[in-house]
């Protein structure tokens, strides 16, 4: 990578070179990102005065962020939702369809079942399949982006993702609390 022009106008998929899409190349992302923080680093910057070591500094800070918000998928969406507009509304709209409800409470008892039996190889299987249904949404997600422009739509898988997530989390916690 060729040095960069900073601009701290820029978004993040300019920042780092890239388009302004929810499919991404993670290894081009990860490629673009070392080298500028090879660029931004704030030891590149010691030997310049404290005025010109803070702006480093907020450069790398800027890196990191846009690096962290890039590398994963749901933050990815959330940030392409806000530069079309779109507030994804996760605190205040909890309106789901009654059948994501209704699967989300089966989880829920399903997780809760295999930590009261213990049952491992059960916790497995859910993460599994959580996994599955994870990169499903992630998929319908990108075509709702990328090829559709759907933002709407994009915002409820968002919000989806953020229960999915929570799920995660408990079979996570499922998980310490049998190993105890």
């Amino acid at each position: 990578m060729q040095t960069v022009n900073l601009d701290f106008q820029q978004n993040f998929f300019q920042l780092f070179g890239l388009p302004e899409h929810y499919r991404l190349d993670n290894a081009q992302l990860d490629l673009q990102y070392h080298a500028l923080q090879m660029q931004v680093h704030p030891d590149k910057s010691a030997h310049l005065s404290e005025a010109e070591r803070r702006v480093s500094m907020q450069w790398a800070t800027r890196t990191n962020e846009a690096y962290q918000t890039l590398r994963n998928p749901i933050r990815r969406a959330r940030y392409l939702l806000e530069l079309h507009g779109v507030d994804t509304q996760e605190e205040t709209n909890t309106a789901m369809p009654m059948d994501f409800l209704m699967e989300q409470m089966e989880w829920r008892e399903a997780i809760e079942e295999a930590q009261q039996a213990s049952d491992a190889a059960e916790l497995d299987k859910l993460e599994t399949r959580l996994q599955h249904e994870v990169r499903q949404l992630q998929e319908l997600l990108a075509v709702k982006l990328d090829d559709e422009q759907g933002y709407a739509a994009a915002a409820e898988s968002v919000r989806k993702l953020k229960f999915m997530e929570k799920l995660a989390e408990e079979i996570a916690s499922a998980f310490d609390a049998i190993d105890i």
